[in-house]
């Protein structure tokens, strides 16, 4: 079973969406047979390497709110986290430009280590405030999960895996998604924002079941072994 997920890394409802995902995974009799890929996706292709301003800033001006809106938005986020054992400081993000970032994480599918790359860029800009559209950040970052630190820089000084950023964003579109996280498995079902485990793990079953029914097999001879049925039994 092959399953893409579309997110951003300074999407807060993404990195809850894994980690909910996570627990799916866990508790899915199949999960060895789960194949997990990270696809791009920018919630703001439009912004700057770096940010002006901090996110409450941002927050109140793109939705028309006050401040103490917007910060209370932030509370209840981080509280939304925590239930999921994730450390959200919005006070200390720092916005950017995620493009380079989308082309770290298809480095890393490249060495066999996205979701650890995956996982640590989302930590450092929701918890640590890490630069996220900083070239240098991001090959620091990169070495601390696993990526050697000069393929990292040289990647980023070049166009490489820029295409396959656009690809997943085209496919995207292809698929009508316009909001993430967006789980789609198999090609077949597709499941819109961090829904809770259990529903998850619900549609990993779901899918599962359609693409492997059960086969019921007839012992040699055709002999038919005995069975209650229709709320009785034959003695």
């Amino acid at each position: 079973m092959k399953v893409e997920i579309w997110s951003d890394v300074v999407c807060p409802w993404c990195a809850i969406g894994k980690r909910r995902f996570e627990k799916a995974l866990a508790q899915f009799a199949h999960r060895d047979e789960v194949e997990v890929t990270w696809r791009s996706f920018e919630l703001d292709p439009s912004a700057p390497r770096e940010r002006e301003g901090d996110l409450g800033e941002h927050l109140a001006e793109k939705y028309g709110v006050s401040r103490e809106q917007a910060d209370g938005m932030h509370r209840q986020m981080t509280d939304t986290a925590a239930a999921d054992g994730l450390e959200f400081h919005f006070e200390r993000a720092r916005g950017g430009n995620t493009f380079d970032a989308h082309r770290l994480i298809h480095l890393g599918a490249a060495r066999g280590i996205q979701d650890a790359v995956k996982e640590r860029l989302f930590t450092a800009y929701l918890t640590e405030g890490e630069r996220i559209g900083d070239p240098e950040t991001l090959v620091r970052l990169g070495a601390e999960a696993g990526l050697d630190a000069d393929e990292a820089r040289e990647v980023l000084a070049s166009d490489r895996f820029a295409d396959e950023v656009r690809a997943d964003e085209r496919q995207a579109q292809a698929f009508g998604i316009n909001g993430v996280p967006f789980f789609v498995i198999d090609r077949t079902y597709g499941v819109s924002g961090a829904q809770p485990a259990d529903a998850l793990l619900g549609v990993l079953d779901t899918a599962w079941a359609e693409t492997h029914p059960l086969q019921v097999l007839t012992p040699a001879g055709g002999a038919t072994g005995e069975a209650c049925a229709d709320g009785s039994c034959a003695v």
